[in-house]
């Protein structure tokens, strides 16, 4: 897991996208410093979690302030922030290109590996982490939804990012492959950033961070932020009144 020098930072942060009515902000004025090996995001639909977790590798641009990746400006060099950062997205749809997962993992790797066997081998090799060796010529329209999220997720692992960013890992996922997961996320190296409902993955962040009326509410241990979460979601968050 990556130290405390990794970071992934946003300074005043405000995110307005054109709605049918006009802008709509969806992020309003954010700051926060994320170091910890795995942060958590968690809110209610609708929050601003994912549009968040998007300004990092520049798939959506503030609107004002400042976001860094690593140091990198994701709008300045957004090739660069593209390259620190992977990205699985909730629906894997988004991001499957080809008809097998294993040409879609060696799709992935076609510049980082010359080699046609070496790119197949290591495609291969991701599949098995994944549980998912024998599935690797099937059409990727005879998987489940789970199965399609972890070809995604090792198309994405294939290039070895500093930093792995999920909105909504679990989503379609069920027991067996969350807990796959699970394990799979604890061995990895990089840094990583999660947008979850799923509060008992989030509880096994160091930072956790909640997302509430276009604004980050809370942040701090799981311990701490997860039951004041918990409460709010029950009793009513603290500006829902305003």
């Amino acid at each position: 897991m990556p130290g405390q020098g990794s970071s992934l930072t946003c300074d005043g942060v405000t995110v307005a996208l054109e709605g049918p009515r006009g802008p709509v902000t969806v992020l309003d004025g954010i700051s926060c410093a994320f170091t910890a090996p795995r942060t958590a995001v968690i809110g209610l639909n609708g929050s601003g979690k994912s549009t968040l977790l998007r300004l990092f590798n520049a798939l959506v641009p503030p609107s004002a302030g400042t976001v860094r990746t690593h140091g990198v400006d994701p709008v300045a060099d957004p090739r660069t922030a593209r390259s620190l950062v992977g990205f699985v997205f909730t629906d894997p749809a988004s991001q499957i290109l080809m008809p097998t997962p294993l040409e879609d993992i060696e799709l992935s790797l076609r510049r980082a590996v010359a080699d046609r066997r070496e790119r197949s081998a290591r495609a291969l090799d991701w599949l098995r982490r994944m549980g998912l060796a024998e599935r690797g010529h099937h059409s990727v329209f005879d998987l489940s939804g789970g199965e399609r999220q972890l070809v995604a997720l090792a198309a994405v692992l294939a290039v070895e990012p500093r930093v792995l960013v999920l909105d909504e890992p679990t989503t379609l996922l069920d027991l067996r492959n969350r807990l796959r997961l699970r394990e799979l996320l604890d061995s990895l190296p990089q840094q990583q950033l999660i947008s979850t409902h799923d509060l008992d993955l989030a509880a096994t962040a160091q930072h956790v961070a909640v997302v509430h009326g276009s604004r980050i509410t809370a942040q701090g241990p799981p311990e701490d932020v997860i039951p004041r979460y918990r409460h709010w979601c029950a009793h009513g968050f603290p500006d829902d009144a305003a």
